[in-house]
C-alpha cells in the first residue's frame, strides 16, 4: 500500500507497518513517520442501488452507498434484525424516494428492531415526498434512528 510521507520533500514510500499501542505509529523503510495524511475521497464514490419494489437492505448498502426507491406506488424500505443482517454500530445507510410512491422506512420485525424519528409515525418514517432523502443510522443492536426529509 502507498501513501504519501509527509516530510520535506513530499517524497512517497511503502508503508512497513502500522502498530497500536499509546497512538499509532507508522513507519516506512526510513523509519517512522511523523504525519500521516490520507485522502477520504479517493476511491470513495458514492454508489448506487437502484429499487423498482419493496426493498430489504442488506449489508453492501452500508455507508458508501444510496438506495433510490424509484416506485410509482407506495413502498416499504425495510431494516432486517440484526440477528439477519448484522450492520456494525455507526452504519449509515442512506435512501432516496426518486419514483412517485411514498418510501415508508421501517423495521421488518418491528417488535425486535426499533427505529426512532421525527416522523409523524416515529416507528415508520415515510420519505416527504419525490425526491426527498433520509439517512438510517445504526446505534445500538437493534435500534436505528432515521434522519433527512421525512413527514
Amino acid at each position: 500500500m502507498t501513501k504519501a510521507r509527509t516530510n520535506a520533500d513530499n517524497a512517497s514510500a511503502d508503508l512497513t507497518a502500522v502498530t497500536a499501542g499509546t497512538g499509532i505509529t507508522v513507519t516506512d523503510s526510513t523509519g517512522p513517520i511523523p504525519t500521516v495524511a490520507f485522502d477520504y475521497r479517493a476511491g470513495s464514490a458514492v454508489t448506487l442501488n437502484a429499487q423498482t419494489a419493496t426493498y430489504t437492505v442488506v449489508l453492501a448498502d452500508a455507508d458508501q452507498k444510496v438506495v433510490t426507491m424509484d416506485v410509482a406506488t407506495a413502498n416499504d424500505f425495510l431494516i432486517p434484525t440484526n440477528a439477519n443482517v448484522a450492520f456494525p454500530i455507526g452504519t449509515v445507510i442512506n435512501v432516496v424516494q426518486i419514483g412517485a410512491g411514498t418510501t415508508t422506512i421501517e423495521a421488518v420485525t418491528p417488535g425486535t428492531t426499533t427505529i426512532e424519528s421525527t416522523g409523524a409515525t416515529t416507528a415508520a418514517p415515510e420519505l416527504r415526498a419525490q425526491y426527498s432523502a433520509a439517512s438510517c443510522i445504526k446505534t445500538a443492536t437493534d435500534t436505528w434512528y432515521v434522519v433527512g426529509d421525512i413527514a
